[in-house]
């Protein structure tokens, strides 16, 4: 009897009659070993893949979970004596990066904290809602006198302006740039009309109400004078919180004209002169007065965990698109190896 392969401890004579693989037969036996073994080579890296996107969606959770439990009080009681800066850039409002609800619990978390010997509101805004600007006031007083041994102050950059000059009225001194642009104390609502336009062009207002004022201040209608007089009552009656604030905040130090609460705005050099503002500086010169080495940020960040799930997305396009880039190697070469 016959067997193949022959083996080569007992070499046999082959016989005439002895079948062995034609040269096809061994070209599909290979083909098939490759197949198999590029097949398992696919399902590993697919495998090291997925495990890799595993591994860093771990990372991330237990790096958020670790910045989550490590406070800024904690942050504040094992670091050295320092200046705590509380940041407010931008417009102020619900959903923007300068809220009452971030600044709060940033401003909280910096008077908490036991190593920090005074306070900043590192200010670069024009201003926003008065709701939240009054809010952060009102927290500001609170905390001045829950602390009374820390001072509380406000840095004005480019600019400090309505609302913003609101919140730094409670601090209780203000440090300017000479070219800030500070004040802007008043309140304004912006409305325009176009009624002409719209019966140029053929346009109909069909707004439909229920209520005799409910579409107040239409674009498309003339002004109504009980309505221009109401509208005005309101604004007139948020100025005089934003008056009140500011007179609380500023003092005696406040020089009062017919322009202070007029909406005008000044540089930070005339903000020192009519006492909106105390003293030319910034941060960096206000921690070398109060001779303290350091600053920490007690800014509540959102941008970080943006940023971490950005790295994510990249890391997985990247790591999908070199498995597929393989996937497609493989793909290319079997048809190649086929089509021989």
């Amino acid at each position: 009897m016959s067997s193949w392969p022959p083996n080569p401890d007992f070499p046999q004579q082959q016989s005439s009659t002895q079948t062995q693989p034609t040269g096809k037969e061994w070209f599909l036996l290979e083909k098939t070993l490759l197949a198999s073994i590029e097949e398992q080579r696919r399902a590993r890296r697919w495998s090291i893949f997925f495990k890799s996107i595993w591994f860093v969606l771990l990372l991330i959770f237990f790096s958020v979970l670790a910045k989550s439990c490590g406070t800024e009080e904690s942050i504040g009681a094992s670091s050295s004596p320092h200046l705590a800066v509380v940041d407010i850039t931008g417009e102020i409002g619900e959903g923007k990066s300068a809220n009452s609800d971030d600044i709060v619990r940033a401003l909280e978390s910096a008077f908490k904290a036991t190593q920090s010997k005074a306070v900043v509101l590192n200010i670069n805004s024009p201003g926003g809602s008065p709701v939240e600007s009054d809010e952060i006031w009102q927290e500001m007083r609170r905390l001045k006198t829950t602390y009374p041994d820390k001072k509380l102050y406000a840095v004005i950059g480019d600019m400090g302006a309505s609302g913003a000059y609101y919140i730094a009225s409670a601090a209780d001194e203000i440090y300017v740039n000479p070219s800030s642009l500070v004040g802007s104390i008043g309140v304004i609502m912006p409305n325009y009309g176009v009624e002409e336009l719209a019966k140029k062009f053929g346009v109909q207002d069909r707004t439909m109400t229920a209520g005799a004022h409910k579409a107040i201040l239409s674009m498309t209608k003339p002004l109504d004078p009980f309505e221009k007089a109401h509208v005005q009552s309101v604004l007139d009656n948020v100025h005089q919180h934003f008056i009140a604030a500011v007179k609380t905040g500023r003092g005696s130090r406040l020089k009062i004209d017919d322009n202070t609460f007029s909406g005008l705005f000044w540089s930070g050099e005339q903000a020192i002169d009519l006492g909106l503002a105390d003293k030319l500086g910034y941060v960096g010169s206000l921690k070398r007065e109060l001779k303290l080495k350091d600053t920490v940020d007690y800014s509540v960040e959102h941008s970080s965990i943006d940023k971490l799930m950005g790295r994510l997305g990249t890391t997985m396009g990247q790591g999908l698109g070199a498995s597929l880039k393989l996937s497609f190697a493989d793909l290319s070469s079997q048809s190649h190896a086929e089509m021989q």
